[in-house]
């Protein structure tokens, strides 16, 4: 294995020959290097995508300003190299190093993966190919890095369990450095690397995989999950913080342009408002807010530190911040005449949301974005988004009021109980804000419309429900296709086969291990990128484990059915989401949980956390002690 010096100066041979250089040297402003003989404990950040992608990431940004702060702990960033890297690489025998020093992955204590999406699942096995690291846990030994996962997609952490060692299940904050304190406790010892598992699996909101093990019914679905150690939960409660810690402010600034070249500033976390497809808004709860002299304070630290010029206001539901029109103020009023680009990226379908936006300077340069979601009231109905056509229509009309001439419009298709004419609604609704745009603004007005495919998320109210088949996808957006169409009308939509690659992995088992060891022997990386992924890759790994697509994505399941992901407890209860799931079947409707609480399982799971974290930042309302104990129930 080269060192660190070796790497460097091989690096220098061929980074001349590869497309964006800058991706691979480090160095950017910010960066943080220490020496590594003066740290306990080494941590290597992997983001598996390329830098472009990964560099901006906020979960990435919180981890290495907040494990660096630690004088004992040193954390180094890693992303994946694009194809062209890769291909000099493994014909140098590079291996794969990190950006601050340039040692090999290998070297480091801790590789710690951010998984956000499922189809960065054959690009985790090809890092840790490249950094020479077993694939599987059970092949590691006492000298290998712990290779541990967190971010959505561990929410469903089987189809990963055989080559992730520990999962973290919900907010990783406080989690990573207990995880930091038992390995160098452990370190110290000199134990076997069983042992050090055995001490993780004790720190609440950590998942071992090797300590549980899967059994199968004879038509293929789950029986149980059995625990092959009673000194590990039966049941795995996610994470959260009672209040949200500081955001972090130094962000590293690009060597090149990436996808988001901006402070992002996490004003809230969690959601109130229940939309029964939406996995994040489900598995986020409860719902936290910053202070806006935080935040406002965050901003200018971040300004000082880093001169961007565009600052993103985050989380699922920008316009939910409780007090959103003062922050908006705030933040104008104490940044005017910096020439600053503010965005919301997140808002809902009102007029309220237009206001807000007509704040913000620059904001006019994207167009607006509405996210209906579905194009008639009977689906946002069942959906649970309930905005009528008529305040679509009004929010438009001030949007292209207030100057903006384009306005996009998302959708998603395959909603469960969906008919054609459904989706034909799409393309009416999509001309009749049209025809708001050029009565107001004439023939400047367009509509762009992205459309989508729906995936029954696990930890979701329609996890119970099948996901359309590709050939009915296809016809959905082939009528899409032929109606959507004229002047000013633009439409876009994703490969069907994409996203039931997607749901394929989100609604797995732990027998998809051998799926995704398969498809990556194949050639299969960067399922993210339409113009990357290999599908007849998966459908041979698939045929070969003996398993089916159909099985996991266009099956309806039992209403007392076992999943995969049971064990993994999002403290928002089974019952709940099976009763929101009727509750869609029947037209009823969930409002802002703010405001009236549903009994979704948060209160009764993190009772003594929010008694002892009193305050107006967690948005639960006052509930009392007997209606948490019977919502326990």
């Amino acid at each position: 294995m080269l060192n660190s010096q070796e790497i460097a100066l091989r690096l220098e041979r061929i980074l001349p020959q590869v497309q964006k250089p800058g991706r691979y040297v480090g160095g950017e402003y910010n960066q943080i290097v220490k020496k590594w003989e003066a740290v306990a404990t080494r941590v290597a950040l992997a983001f598996p995508d390329i830098y472009d992608i990964g560099l901006p990431n906020l979960g990435l940004a919180i981890f290495y300003e907040q494990l660096n702060a630690r004088q004992d702990v040193l954390a180094e960033r890693v992303y994946c190299p694009w194809i062209d890297m890769e291909s000099h690489m493994r014909a140098e025998r590079i291996p794969l190093f990190s950006l601050e020093s340039q040692r090999p992955i290998i070297d480091f204590d801790i590789l710690a993966i951010t998984l956000p999406y499922e189809t960065l699942f054959t690009n985790t096995l090809n890092l840790l190919d490249l950094a020479g690291i077993p694939l599987k846990s059970s092949q590691r030994g006492a000298n290998h890095p712990l290779v541990i996962a967190g971010g959505h997609a561990c929410y469903n952490p089987e189809p990963m369990a055989d080559f992730i060692d520990a999962f973290v299940i919900g907010e990783g904050e406080e989690v990573i450095e207990e995880i930091v304190d038992t390995y160098q406790a452990w370190k110290r010892t000199g134990q076997d690397r069983q042992s050090l598992l055995l001490a993780l699996a004790t720190i609440p909101g950590v998942y071992i995989p090797a300590f549980y093990k899967p059994h199968f019914q004879p038509d293929g679905t789950m029986e149980r999950i059995e625990r092959l150690d009673s000194n590990v939960p039966a049941s795995i409660t996610k994470r959260i913080l009672a209040k949200l810690p500081p955001a972090p402010s130094h962000f590293l600034v690009p060597n090149i342009e990436v996808v988001h070249n901006r402070i992002s500033v996490e004003i809230m976390r969690g959601c109130t408002r229940g939309c029964r497809f939406c996995h994040a808004g489900m598995i986020n709860r409860p719902v936290r807010e910053r202070s806006i002299d935080e935040i406002v304070e965050t901003l200018q630290t971040a300004l000082d530190s880093t001169g961007f010029e565009e600052i993103a206001l985050l989380s699922l539901s920008s316009s939910d911040y409780t007090r959103i029109t003062d922050l908006v103020d705030a933040v104008t009023t104490r940044f005017a005449g910096k020439n600053l680009v503010v965005s919301l990226p997140s808002l809902r379908i009102e007029s309220f949301s237009v206001d807000l936006m007509e704040k913000l300077k620059g904001s006019r340069q994207g167009g607006f974005t509405l996210a209906p979601e579905a194009a008639t009231e009977r689906m946002r109905t069942i959906i649970n988004k309930p905005i009528s056509t008529e305040q679509l229509l009004e929010t438009a009309r001030a949007i292209y009021s207030r100057g903006w001439p384009m306005i996009k419009l998302y959708f998603m298709i395959g909603h469960p109980d969906e008919t054609l004419e459904d989706v034909l609604a799409i393309t009416d609704l999509c001309k009749a804000v049209l025809a708001e745009g050029r009565r107001t603004i004439g023939g400047r007005a367009q509509v762009h419309a992205g459309v989508s495919t729906f995936i029954p998320k696990p930890h979701t109210p329609f996890q119970w429900v099948s996901a359309d088949s590709i050939d009915q996808i296809e016809a959905k957006q082939a009528l899409l296709r032929r109606e959507l169409r004229g002047p000013n009308l633009k439409l876009n939509w994703t490969d069907p086969r994409d996203t039931m690659l997607e749901a394929f992995l989100s609604r797995g088992d732990r027998r998809l291990g051998s799926v995704i060891l398969g498809a990556w022997q194949r050639g299969a990386k960067f399922d993210a990128w339409q113009d990357q992924v290999r599908h007849d890759a998966w459908q041979e790994a698939i045929a070969d484990a003996g398993l089916t697509m159909d099985f996991y994505v266009h099956r309806e399941r039992f209403i007392d059915e076992v999943f995969p992901w049971d064990h993994i407890n999002p403290a928002v209860k089974k019952s709940y989401l099976l009763e929101e799931y009727r509750n869609s079947q029947t037209g009823i409707l969930r409002g802002d949980c703010r405001q009236q609480c549903y009994a979704c399982g948060i209160l009764p799971t993190f009772t003594e956390l929010r008694r002892l974290n009193r305050g107006d930042y967690w948005k639960c309302p006052e509930v009392p002690a007997r209606k948490i104990a019977a919502q326990a129930k």
